[in-house]
């Protein structure tokens, strides 16, 4: 992660990947519905759509060992292993991005661009690579696994703005899923919520709502066109 020491444009970008940049929602629905329910849990891939989307693994986990009683924090290791194995190689064979990201992503060169996730690193190098997006990104790349936080915290975007050079007034968090845009408000950044779902969740006071990636790069420059001014 380099650490850009003077701003050449006024905005830096902040995407989360899952959902945002890539088509991966219902790949690790599908995937969780088979792996935990062979360590007792249960699960569908529907659930995970409708509660869990952008909530880190291990909190789904406690939340299914509270809700049904079985406790698993033995076997963590291995059912985590089994998830991730699995997922990666859905994402290899079948990951797409999300429609319009690539071209929106072209649209907007001349901004600075981070990847800020939930999700492992490697996922993230992963779904980068297995769409080819990598290119738009380089080594801009923010884990909540290597920084040891976790979204809604807003301290995982906090410490992307940073290490990019940017204050937080500075940057755009661009996020599908409720815990991210929620981070993103609670950082003091601009937030731009690609909301796949309007009929059934609304966009968050505060926050841009869009639902289509093709809006991005319009979006962006009407906030451009306001902090600029």
């Amino acid at each position: 992660m380099n650490n850009f020491l003077s701003s050449p444009t006024p905005l830096c970008l902040l995407f989360d990947c899952d959902g945002t940049l890539v088509d991966s929602e219902i790949l690790l629905a599908e995937v969780l519905g088979e792996v935990l329910p062979e360590f007792g849990l249960p699960f569908s891939a529907r659930q995970y759509m409708e509660e869990f989307r952008g909530i880190r693994f291990y909190t789904i986990v406690q939340m299914l060992e509270e809700r049904f009683g079985v406790w698993v924090e033995d076997k963590f290791p291995a059912l985590e292993a089994q998830m991730r194995a699995r997922m990666e190689a859905r994402m290899r064979a079948q990951l797409e991005p999300i429609a319009g990201i690539p071209e929106a992503l072209a649209a907007l060169n001349a901004y600075p661009k981070a990847v800020v996730s939930n999700g492992p690193e490697r996922k993230i190098r992963c779904a980068l690579e297995s769409t080819r997006l990598t290119q738009h990104f380089g080594e801009q790349i923010f884990s909540a696994y290597t920084l040891n936080v976790w979204k809604p915290d807003p301290a995982l975007y906090l410490q992307a703005a940073s290490a990019m050079g940017y204050a937080p007034e500075q940057c755009i968090v661009i996020d599908d899923a409720a815990v991210g845009v929620e981070a993103g408000l609670a950082a003091g950044m601009h937030v731009i919520h690609i909301n796949h779902f309007p009929e059934e969740e609304t966009t968050p006071k505060g926050a841009i709502g869009i639902q289509h990636a093709h809006e991005l790069p319009g979006a962006i420059a009407r906030l451009d066109t306001k902090v600029t001014v």
